[in-house]
């Protein structure tokens, strides 16, 4: 179960209204890559965590804490939605330029929220589940959070360029704190389990069972030979079995393929005449 304490996490109070960042803001919340999303994923993670306790409580902690930034997120916006009175508005817009920034607020903050956040993206796209990983192998699952992690970070870090909002800046000075820790956390917890298990996901399937060759041969696909001169082209391959090997020209080692003719409820035949129906 879980308790919520009034509090929030961090402080989130804005300096003066701001309705267009409250719009730009929303992605960190509602977006693909914003707190609603690792709250879920690592909230799912962990209830569906069946490897040692100790994953399960971490996995957790972190999706319990990323429900308080999604707390706090929401608080941010519905202050920055506090604006001035209606008349004010309404004359400041007669100024083009200034009417051409009103018309930037999200309408559904004043429409359908009345103010507040909503659990959508900054281009009011409602979040979806589809935005989690939650696999039940925990080294795909890890590296999922590690790239959540590094996109949401990127995101905040250029959020906090959009501002010169002190107070929001302080706020997002503490997101991006955390999100430099949720980094190493996931990398630390990748490299413990890739010392136990190995790279590959998954560890379990039999090698033997991959064509071999295939397993270490980088493909030149594109035009230019630059790809070359990468570390994935030569050299140990990341699993220690075997050597990377560079293909500059990869033939073709299938079959021409040829289908059986189609199927006469189809009606998919080229060329076939018209029947004439019965008198």
């Amino acid at each position: 179960m879980f308790f919520h304490v009034k509090e929030l996490q961090f402080k989130a109070r804005p300096e003066k209204p701001d309705p267009i960042y409250a719009k730009k803001l929303q992605e960190v919340l509602g977006g693909q890559y914003g707190e609603m999303s690792v709250m879920m994923q690592y909230l799912f993670q962990g209830w569906n965590c069946r490897a040692e306790r100790k994953y399960r409580d971490m996995l957790l902690d972190i999706g319990t804490e990323e429900i308080g930034h999604v707390e706090m997120l929401s608080t941010m916006i519905a202050q920055l939605l506090d604006g001035a009175p209606a008349d004010q508005q309404e004359e400041a817009a007669k100024d083009p330029v200034i009417g051409a920034v009103l018309g930037g607020m999200n309408p559904q903050h004043a429409i359908v929220s009345g103010l507040g956040a909503t659990p959508t993206d900054s281009n009011g796209y409602p979040w979806n589940s589809r935005y989690i990983v939650a696999s039940g192998n925990l080294l795909a699952d890890f590296r999922a959070n590690l790239n959540a992690e590094s996109q949401g970070l990127l995101q905040v870090v250029r959020l906090y360029e959009q501002t010169t909002d002190p107070g929001v800046r302080e706020m997002l000075s503490f997101m991006i704190a955390r999100d430099i820790m949720h980094q190493n956390q996931w990398l630390a917890a990748i490299e413990e389990i890739e010392q136990m298990d190995g790279v590959i996901v998954p560890a379990s399937f039999p090698r033997e069972r991959a064509v071999e060759e295939a397993t270490r041969q980088f493909l030149n696909f594109s035009e230019g030979t630059q790809s070359r001169e990468g570390r994935w082209a030569a050299g140990p391959t990341m699993d220690g079995l075997g050597q990377f090997e560079y293909v500059e020209k990869p033939a073709a080692a299938g079959q021409d393929p040829e289908l059986n003719p189609p199927a006469e409820f189809t009606h998919s035949k080229a060329g076939a005449p018209p029947k004439l129906a019965n008198p």
